[in-house]
């Protein structure tokens, strides 16, 4: 019988669970923290139906309730996120908003979020607690004059979200805002937001897309959603318009190409050691999958790892500056990819669940990630090529997709092995006794659809 996970004390940083577990890796390894959860409906009619309609309709989803907030206000807010941040901020002004990427002294991931600059002085940073821990620490220990306000998810959080966020996106997306706002959709750039009037409320609206279809995501003080939701209901019975629970909505950035959760470089460099002492152990997640090693610096990854490269500016100083500044005159490491697994390989995990020996660790649909970090071994020619880093069915395309970040020199189109299901078993209460198997998979871009690898940041 597996032995179950020690609870740790509540107070516990990040320091001291490293200490008790013998190292970040067991820590992580045998964590019973759980993978991402969306806290809404998870299904209004079926997550194969929901996944179709941002591509063939306009998908509605409720971002409300899965992300957290930071809100900053203050003189030195923005000195903040440029000191932290990879990121321009030359031309940031207030009514933009941009994915903000943050790295360590070692120029290492920490991880990423979408920043907007609301008015002046006053910047909300959304996303995953991995890059919000980050900025807060700074902004707690860095003599900054701001002001912060957190707002966790509806797991953690007391009471009401802040902001209602509602996601519409899809080929008739654009139809359904304009029915809303009984007017012309007025000329937004990507990643620029715009105001509208809905319901008698004023709205704010980023043009966005969660899986590379055209949209706007729509947001504003909790107490008007309610009225904002229904509006965008009637204004979508026009258009086809699909709400889209949480099992659908947790695989949209297979489609996008988004890695939601990259394992964050904060584990063991002297430059973190202070991050460690300050940050609850309970907030670390959970690591899973097949690629295993003990020294969790294997597990790091660079901004180009990811194809974050392009957002590294070098008109600023900022952390980690001078070590990215290396990795930009360095011929290239990895790429991110897509994963297309081969379809009989996966039928034949699923099915060894019928069989009287152990089976395949049980494959989720839609989504299959059972850690925070999910990091399966990548193999070419029986060798290790890369990491596989999230997982799920996309029903768009008929296929079982993970996003990865392999060789440089891997060509799309050569076939890869993926590792799938861990060994030894780790003390993870959502991982059942299994073994391991692997599944060939063929190396394809990222994003993989052919609408979002040619139009996502153009219209």
């Amino acid at each position: 019988m597996t032995a179950s996970p020690v609870p740790a004390p509540a107070s516990e940083t990040l320091a001291e669970g490293i200490a008790r577990a013998g190292s970040a890796e067991q820590l992580l390894r045998h964590s019973p923290a759980r993978p991402t959860v969306f806290p809404v409906t998870a299904e209004f009619s079926n997550w194969r139906s929901e996944q179709l309609s941002w591509r063939r309709s306009c998908a509605l989803l409720d971002q409300s309730h899965h992300m957290t907030d930071l809100f900053l206000t203050g003189p030195d807010a923005l000195r903040l996120l440029a000191d932290t941040g990879v990121n321009s901020f030359a031309r940031f002004a207030p009514g933009g908003a941009k994915q903000f990427v943050a790295v360590t002294e070692e120029g290492l991931l920490v991880g990423d979020a979408i920043l907007f600059h609301l008015e002046q002085d006053h910047l909300d940073l959304v996303g995953h607690p991995m890059v919000i821990d980050w900025v807060q620490f700074h902004a707690e220990t860095g003599g900054y004059r701001v002001q912060l306000q957190r707002d966790g998810n509806s797991i953690v959080r007391r009471g009401a979200p802040t902001l209602y966020r509602y996601e519409l996106q899809g080929p008739t997306a654009l139809a359904v805002v304009e029915q809303l706002i009984g007017g012309p959709v007025p000329e937004v750039r990507f990643f620029r937001t715009a105001e509208f009037e809905v319901a008698g409320h004023r709205v704010r609206a980023l043009r966005h897309g969660m899986a590379g279809q055209p949209g706007f995501e729509l947001f504003g003080p909790w107490a008007q959603g309610e009225a904002v939701h229904d509006a965008i209901l009637r204004a979508g019975a026009d258009h086809d318009l699909v709400e889209v629970g949480a099992k659908g909505y947790s695989t949209a950035n297979l489609e996008s190409g988004w890695v939601p959760a990259p394992l964050p470089a904060v584990f063991t460099s002297a430059s973190t050691a202070a991050y460690r002492d300050w940050l609850p152990a309970a907030r670390a997640g959970s690591l899973g999958g097949s690629f295993a090693s003990p020294d969790i610096e294997d597990y790091s990854l660079s901004p180009d790892d990811l194809g974050y490269g392009r957002s590294v500016a070098f008109d600023h100083d900022f952390l980690g500056r001078s070590a990215l500044e290396a990795v930009a005159a360095a011929p290239p490491r990895r790429r991110k990819v897509t994963l297309v697994w081969d379809r009989r390989d996966v039928a034949a995990a699923q099915a060894t669940l019928f069989d009287e020996e152990l089976p395949a660790k049980f494959i989720e649909l839609p989504k299959a990630r059972y850690a925070l970090h999910h990091v399966d071994e990548v193999r070419h020619e029986g060798a290790h090529a890369g990491l596989s880093l999230d997982c799920g069915y996309v029903a768009n395309e008929r296929s079982f997709l993970s996003l990865a970040t392999v060789a440089a020199d891997l060509a799309d189109g050569s076939e890869v092995v993926v590792v799938w299901g861990e060994e030894p078993n780790s003390r993870k209460p959502q991982v059942e006794p299994h073994r391991q198997v692997e599944v060939r998979a063929v190396v394809a871009p990222a994003p993989f659809p052919g609408y979002a690898s040619s139009r996502y940041r153009t219209s």
